[in-house]
């Protein structure tokens, strides 16, 4: 098991090294934020003394080394803004995103789950038809139309809702329903399919065959060996819980990550948007890592086969 540790740990940090390598290269690349910081008509010696300022000057693999030079002691760089360390700027926005996030999260589980649970128990039935068809309904629809559709409903011809901002709980309803609906129609799907996999293995009919109790027969045997397909879907997820939210942040102007990466993409704040990337992928890869341990404490077997 240890081994099995181990080795998840090197790649979830060779991942991460990766992101912000690709993410320091890429922005670089992609044009000069002086420029933009401080417009076109600005003197060329303004100009310089501000890539001098900020070390957009020297050469790009210096500048790469020193920003990872100081990314392992906690420092990410400070705002072109306002001067504030980035990862300070990205940090107060986490608990707005969370907020949203983790109650969409809930949504898609507790609504998901016992959906394709239950579409698997009675296939081809009504009930089944209805709730593939709304499943199939609400992961193909973009996020963003569905949010101005319940803008248009809620909060436009009943006005039961604001359309956007923040501050209280009603402002969060309609966000969180826009980002678990999706969600939970996936994990429905995803349910469904892993049910109906393992009802139609041998050992599920021969439990039958024996006259074992149907509904112990779901409990002890079926639900245990669809987990692990489905921990996969909640483990993506929870990986994409706050790269999934810049669509909705931006469409009810939600004062999260996913709004300030939009701002900062738009205003070249490298340091900023480096940031958000990084925590954006630390989450995804220490999600990914919670999965492979459920893997290993579910199947043996996975963490055998690391093991050797």
């Amino acid at each position: 098991m240890l081994t099995f540790v181990i080795s998840r740990l090197l790649r979830a940090g060779l991942t991460i090294l990766f992101v912000m390598t690709f993410a320091f290269i890429v922005l670089r690349l992609s044009g000069d934020p002086a420029l933009l910081i401080m417009s076109v008509d600005a003197p060329p010696e303004a100009v310089a003394a501000f890539r001098e300022a900020w070390g957009l000057n020297r050469p790009i693999w210096e500048q790469y080394f020193s920003y990872i030079g100081h990314a392992f002691t906690g420092d990410f760089g400070k705002s072109m803004r306002d001067g504030r360390p980035a990862i300070d700027l990205v940090m107060e926005r986490v608990p707005a995103t969370l907020a949203i996030t983790m109650p969409a999260l809930a949504l898609k589980i507790g609504l998901g789950i016992p959906a394709g649970i239950y579409a698997a128990l009675h296939r081809n039935s009504m009930a089944d038809r209805l709730t593939m068809a709304a499943s199939v309904a609400g992961f193909t629809m973009p996020s963003f139309v569905l949010a101005l559709l319940l803008v248009l409903v809620f909060a436009v011809q009943l006005g039961w809702l604001p359309a956007s901002g923040s501050g209280s709980l009603d402002h969060a309803i309609l966000p969180i329903i826009t980002l678990g609906t999706g969600g939970a129609a996936i994990m429905a799907r995803f349910t469904r399919s892993a049910m109906l996999e393992v009802l139609g293995q041998p050992y599920i009919r021969a439990a039958s065959a024996k006259g074992v109790n149907w509904h112990r027969v779901v409990s002890r045997h079926a639900l245990p060996n669809a987990a692990i397909p489905t921990v996969t879907i909640v483990g993506f997820m929870v990986g994409s819980l706050v790269a999934g939210a810049v669509v909705v942040e931006s469409v009810f102007a939600w004062p999260g990550i996913g709004r300030l990466l939009v701002s900062a993409v738009a205003n070249r704040d490298l340091a900023v948007v480096q940031a958000i990337l990084m925590v954006i992928a630390t989450w995804m890869v220490a999600a990914n890592f919670t999965v492979d341990l459920a893997y290993g404490w579910l199947d043996p077997r996975v963490r055998n086969a690391t093991a050797h």
